[in-house]
């Protein structure tokens, strides 16, 4: 199961992650890198369209 990881900094940016549905039944977080703000910031789990 693929999934989108989109920038709270609301660029519009987005990392695209597979996930096991088996696994992890919680929404994911992770703090990466947004490169249209140039630092690092929280990227919350969406779905795919």
């Amino acid at each position: 199961m693929f999934i989108r990881l989109i920038s709270a900094a609301g660029t519009g940016f987005f990392y695209v992650k597979k996930k096991s549905s088996k696994k992890v039944m919680e929404k994911l977080e992770f703090r990466k890198y947004d490169p249209r703000v140039n630092r690092h910031v929280l990227f919350t789990e969406a779905k795919m369209k």
